[in-house]
């Protein structure tokens, strides 16, 4: 187990005085999209997730709930977000429960307004992955939201939970604040991020129906800290037009800059870092829902084979080493939020070769170990009024976390 350093004692305390400087508010509020978000409300949920990671190197106990549910509301499935929301909550003093809603009476038509009351009595957060289809995941974290509004403004709930975004169709901001804190040790602060070139490029996938959250999630976020931000596709494999609005609005604020192009070459081009993501067409996503909610299982069918024969067709869209070389030094970061698509691994063909990916494989397991630490800061600080004052009086009293 790791020992508390002088120097870490010192940074500790630094962080916590930054933190408190800050003065963000995000106390009874939800954390959904991060261009809700101010920059000081950002970058006080990353200071607390650094501070959260160094005490817990640092083997101090960190949990502040005595009691208290974390309901984890998955509805797609999940590796690393799912056990990093339960290691966040048990971080912190929070037992989680999962909502299996074929377990539950939503199955015999329970509404969301109740559901979501009859959860929380004793709950103080509510995490929710809702990403697979358009216009529906962040649409329903808000009918959750209001309803533990109304639930907790009529006296039916002591506390309104926070609701945390685990993802939807919209942005995946545990992921995308993970990618971020990751970036920033890397390259040794905020500050140099400015200029850095992040190519946000889609990679061919053997399968269908990715989500988009990662690529405009990342294209929105990246932006306001001033980097160069290239996203490209093939033709036809659009985001939401309205994340594209938002990154170009953040690189004008910020003095960095956002580009859309059609070539995964053109993209790598002295790139600082690479994120190779395999995604489904704005178009496809839309056209799915619809199929999905007429319940039209033929369409469905007839929808995967054709999106599959069109993916086919840009099977040259692979992170390998050539396309590597064209980077800055030819040693750019590389980023996936996992897992990845990995040729003659996981599948024939896929999103990155096998020596690129091993090569850079212990970096995008550090890059997910950030995930943990982000969700508790989110939590933190849309629980708690204070959270620089709470942070100050357990690291006084630093507790050890394993005897």
């Amino acid at each position: 187990m790791n020992t508390v350093t002088k120097k870490n004692i010192l940074n500790t305390e630094k962080e916590i005085k930054e933190l408190e400087s800050l003065k963000a508010d995000l106390y009874h509020k939800d954390f959904l999209l991060t261009w809700e978000k101010t920059d000081k409300e950002l970058h006080s949920v990353l200071k607390i997730a650094e501070i959260l990671k160094q005490m817990h190197n640092d083997n101090i106990d960190v949990s502040m709930f005595k009691t208290g549910l974390a309901v984890s509301n998955f509805r797609d499935n999940s590796t690393r977000t799912r056990f990093s929301f339960a290691s966040a909550c048990n971080l912190l003093g929070l037992a989680v429960q999962d909502l299996d809603e074929g377990k539950s009476q939503i199955a015999h038509g329970e509404t969301v307004r109740e559901t979501a009351n009859m959860i929380s009595f004793l709950t103080e957060v509510v995490g929710i992955r809702d990403d697979m289809f358009i216009g529906k995941g962040h649409t329903y974290m808000k009918e959750v939201a209001e309803a533990l509004d109304d639930g907790y403004e009529n006296g039916v709930l002591n506390q309104r939970p926070a609701v945390v975004n685990l993802q939807c169709d919209l942005d995946h901001p545990t992921q995308t604040m993970s990618d971020l804190l990751f970036l920033k040790n890397y390259f040794g602060g905020f500050e140099k991020l400015k200029g850095k070139k992040i190519a946000m490029t889609w990679a061919y996938s053997p399968s269908y129906g990715k989500p988009l959250s990662v690529p405009q999630g990342v294209i929105a976020l990246m932006t306001r800290f001033g980097m160069e931000v290239e996203l490209a596709y093939p033709e036809g494999y659009d985001l939401l037009p309205e994340t594209l609005e938002i990154a170009k609005k953040h690189a004008k604020a910020s003095g960095g800059s956002f580009k859309v192009s059609n070539s995964m070459e053109d993209a790598f081009k002295n790139a600082d870092i690479v994120y190779p993501k395999s995604w489904a067409p704005y178009a496809v996503m839309e056209k799915r829902t619809k199929l999905l909610e007429q319940r039209d299982q033929n369409g469905l069918k007839e929808l995967e084979k054709d999106c599959l024969a069109q993916n086919a067709k840009y099977d040259s869209w692979e992170c390998d080493k050539k396309k590597m070389k064209l980077t800055k030094n030819g040693e750019a970061v590389y980023l996936h939020c996992l897992p990845a698509d990995i040729t003659g691994v996981s599948c024939k063909k896929g999103e990155v070769s096998a020596d690129v990916f091993e090569k850079y494989r212990i970096g995008t397991y550090k890059e997910a170990g950030y995930k943990p630490f982000v969700i508790a800061a989110m939590i933190i600080a849309c629980t708690k009024k204070n959270p620089s004052e709470i942070l100050k009086a357990i690291y006084k009293k630093a507790e050890k976390r394993v005897l």
